[in-house]
């Protein structure tokens, strides 16, 4: 079985789709999406410098427009299971069906402008935990007041939060662990978040979603998501809530994948997967970055897919 996935903010690299555009309608694509985005996509994607696209509200949108150019290239139909982390969820409820990519790009638009403004209204960051105890790093995390934003497994949980809790936090590390602070915006997947989740919930509300015709994960629990409508709520929760990236690769290990295919702008959960699923029965990896990566994409998809039938009935 083969899983293809979807990439979150902190993956984009500045010039990323500039090979994307000499494909044949690839940039009138981009700025059909645009229109909808609010952005322009194709400079994010081909000029515009780090600092530029590591703006929320910039960069949200480039990542599921990325992920969706390139799967237009590709024989989706072969494919029985698609997941995103956090945005990339948005690009992976494309793939699945349940939304039009035209509605995942301008979701994605909306996303990353209100989180942008959450993260003005009071400084809040982010911190990487790396190592320790799972459970003594949580408790840790909670006891300064911070919340676990992103469980990505193998070692790393998230912090997010006021920033004089993540000072605190750095000072006093949990055992065996050391905290790296991330250049974001703001504290993503908390509570803080709640104006930019109520803003989404009003422009979702707009949009009728149809049941997936693949197994589509969810940041929520790791689960498969067999319904358009709970998938949507799942989407618009997820603003606030923590993405649980260790249940989702949990699940491709109990689903039995073996292979696994990763959109641009690639690695980041090709290498939590490749350090997650390890020894024997751990899934082939591909990192589509560039055109030239297309053939052997389409390799994979062709030796790991398993037949409609065969997988028709197991959301």
């Amino acid at each position: 079985m083969l899983a293809v996935l979807s990439p979150g903010q902190g993956s984009q690299k500045p010039g990323f789709l500039t090979p994307w555009l000499d494909l044949p309608d690839a940039e009138a694509r981009l700025r059909q999406w645009s229109a909808l985005a609010g952005v322009d996509l194709v400079h994010l994607g081909t000029e515009a410098d780090a600092d530029e696209i590591k703006d929320t509200a910039r960069t949200q949108p480039l990542l599921v427009a990325a992920a969706l150019l390139a799967a237009e290239q590709l024989p989706m139909h072969d494919v029985a299971l698609v997941a995103g982390h956090s945005v990339g969820e948005l690009g992976a409820a494309a793939l699945a069906g349940v939304l039009p990519a035209e509605a995942a790009v301008t979701l994605a638009g909306v996303r990353g402008r209100e989180m942008a403004a959450a993260c003005a209204l009071e400084p809040t960051g982010m911190a990487a935990v790396l190592g320790g105890d799972p459970d003594e790093v949580v408790a840790a995390i909670e006891a300064h007041g911070l919340y676990p934003a992103n469980r990505n497994g193998s070692g790393q949980i998230v912090a997010a939060g006021a920033l004089d809790g993540l000072d605190k936090l750095a000072a006093e590390p949990p055992a065996r662990a050391r905290v790296t602070r991330l250049k974001v915006a703001g504290a993503f997947h908390t509570p803080y978040m709640a104006p930019a989740e109520a803003a989404l919930a009003g422009v979702a509300a707009g949009i009728t979603p149809a049941d997936p015709v693949r197994t589509l994960l969810s940041n929520l629990d790791g689960t498969a998501v067999d319904h358009g409508r709970e998938l949507v709520r799942r989407l618009v929760r997820q603003v606030t809530a923590p993405v649980r990236w260790d249940l989702c690769m949990r699940t491709l290990a109990d689903l039995g994948v073996t292979g696994v295919l990763e959109l641009p702008p690639a690695g980041t959960l090709a290498g939590l997967v490749k350090r997650e699923l390890k020894g024997e029965g751990a899934p082939e990896i591909v990192t589509l970055n560039t055109p030239d990566d297309l053939p052997a994409a389409r390799d994979l998809i062709a030796r790991h897919s398993v037949p409609q039938s065969r997988t028709e009935g197991k959301h």
